[in-house]
């Protein structure tokens, strides 16, 4: 009879000891946070200690980009692994929450896993023991959260919450486990509200302008000039941060709220076209970046827990965000667009086992994630996932079959900014980009035009050169390549074909709680 209590405490020892070898895993994602908004990354306006820290302490990737620059489908993709037109969220539609998921995976592998912060996806969360995620977009200010059956509002900034729910889950989970935790900021997210202590640090800054600012588009005109993401044109009041006029409620102040002005009286000083773009620019990024920075403060205080509770030794840690987002260049703000800044993402990892102070340059995506979670927690990568474990890169090999091309679909045209559908593919050198409803294209030679102003097919004497021809076609053979390697058959290429559910669910099914701590709504988010 005493060999049960004995064997009991030999396993209890033994699941333990299992646990400890297995690395815990934080995965920290914020939203739009351009990779040129990182001081690790060569910023020229801003300064992220935190982040760098995490740089200087593991390996910055300089090739990671995102297979469709929108929120809800990218997040569809770290969760599957998949393209969107496999995981079947193109646009802002509901992500269905049977799908199997890298979650599901580490949940049924013995890791104790949890989401907080944005979700965006329309559905709860599946595949996690806690979960307290933002409806929607969120708010910035004393924001709601929806838990298993319920709702509740947290007071603060939505960035401070989202750090202090993070390491709340770290000091509550079961230490018998390894945990996975997907900690998501809202920020640095449209309406760009910072917090307070921030907001003063950029309110007199003044930032340098990108060489690009001023675009012309002129061998570009299939889809930049129509577009409605421009710094100088599209900005509305609300983004610019202006008082209305005390007058107006309802109706009348969002419809105020919404216009985008060309004219504004500023200090006494009347300012039009080029003054109000300069304007508009610093009004614009001192927000943007002050929201960087809580992202930053809520990076750094999550690391020092890691660090104050002995954590550091068995986690590996990754920074990463959803989408790539223009900072003024090419006169835009926003994301969609397959050009660099749209393109590329920020992604981090440090832990044990990872080199330290290294840059790999491999070409990776947010359809690796997936894959890398499990590869890191050892186990098995499903077949559906289409991307890679970045786990021989992290370790300093570089594979000799690794992918020397990447591929990129954007379908949500009109959208929010009259961003024209397209798809492309960029190499090393190359990028090649395909506005389908306009039988369009753009290809720009990277090593000589880093900033995407001469499309060598504008020019009909440029485009017949013998080498630009070849280049021309050679892309082309790629994409289709690539098309029928992740199997796009352009399934969502017509509007008609998307999903017909909306991202913005309502949540009239959860229960009011009101408003909860931070302890309490960790404690409402699941066993």
């Amino acid at each position: 009879m005493k060999l049960i209590p004995i064997f009991c405490l030999w396993l209890a020892a033994a699941v333990a000891a299992v646990a400890a070898e297995r690395p815990n895993i934080l995965f920290l994602y914020s939203d739009d946070h351009a990779e040129h908004a990182i001081s690790a990354y060569g910023s020229k306006v801003n300064r992220t200690p935190n982040i760098d820290r995490l740089a200087a302490e593991g390996s910055r990737f300089t090739h990671s980009f995102v297979t469709n620059s929108i929120c809800t489908p990218s997040r569809a993709t770290l969760l599957t692994g998949q393209y969107s037109h496999l995981n079947g969220v193109p646009v802002f539609n509901r992500f269905e929450g049977a799908r199997d998921t890298v979650a599901k995976h580490l949940q049924a592998g013995g890791y104790y896993t949890g989401m907080i912060g944005k979700w965006h996806l329309g559905s709860d969360p599946e595949g996690f023991d806690r979960w307290a995620v933002l409806p929607g977009q969120g708010d910035y200010i004393d924001p709601k959260f929806l838990v298993p059956g319920h709702r509740l509002t947290i007071k603060g900034h939505c960035t401070d919450i989202t750090g202090d729910l993070g390491i709340e889950f770290l000091k509550t989970r079961p230490k018998d486990k390894p945990f996975f935790l997907m900690l998501h900021q809202k920020a640095p997210h449209r309406p760009w509200i910072p917090d307070e202590r921030n907001k003063a640090l950029f309110k007199d800054k003044v930032i340098p302008e990108p060489d690009t600012l001023r675009d012309d588009y002129r061998t570009r005109p299939a889809a930049l000039p129509e577009n409605q993401q421009t710094v100088a044109r599209d900005l509305t009041n609300n983004d610019l941060k202006l008082a209305p006029p005390a007058d107006l409620k309802g109706k009348s102040l969002a419809e105020w709220g919404g216009i985008k002005p060309m004219r504004l009286e500023i200090d006494g000083e009347t300012l039009t076209g080029d003054d109000l773009v300069r304007w508009k620019y610093q009004r614009y990024m001192r927000d943007y970046l002050a929201c960087v920075q809580g992202v930053d403060d809520n990076v750094g205080k999550v690391l020092d827990f890691l660090d104050e509770s002995g954590l550091s030794e068995n986690t590996i840690v990754i920074y990463s965000a959803d989408n790539g987002w223009f900072m003024g260049d090419l006169g835009l703000y926003d994301k969609r667009f397959m050009y660099e800044p749209g393109l590329n993402v920020p992604l981090i990892v440090k832990g044990p086992g990872i080199k330290a102070g290294v840059t790999p340059d491999q070409f990776v995506s947010n359809l690796d994630l997936a894959p890398t979670f499990l590869d890191l927690a050892g186990l098995p990568i499903p077949d559906f996932m289409q991307g890679r474990s970045l786990v021989p890169l992290l370790h300093g090999e570089k594979p000799a079959d690794w992918p020397k091309s990447f591929y990129y679909r954007y379908y949500h045209s009109p959208g929010d900014h009259n961003t024209a559908a397209h798809y492309g593919v960029r190499t090393a050198t190359h990028k090649l980009i395909y506005y389908w409803a306009k039988d369009a294209y753009e290809m720009f030679d990277l090593t000589k035009d880093p900033t995407e102003q001469q499309n060598l097919l504008y020019d009909k004497q440029e485009a017949n050169k013998p080498e630009v021809r070849k280049c021309f076609e050679d892309l082309k053979a790629e994409i289709t390549r690539l098309q029928k390697l992740y199997k796009d058959d352009g399934q969502y290429s017509d509007p008609a074909t998307w999903p017909k559910t909306s991202v913005d669910a309502p949540v009239g099914d959860k229960v009011p709680l009101g408003v909860k701590s931070v302890s309490e709504a960790i404690s409402a988010a699941g066993g």
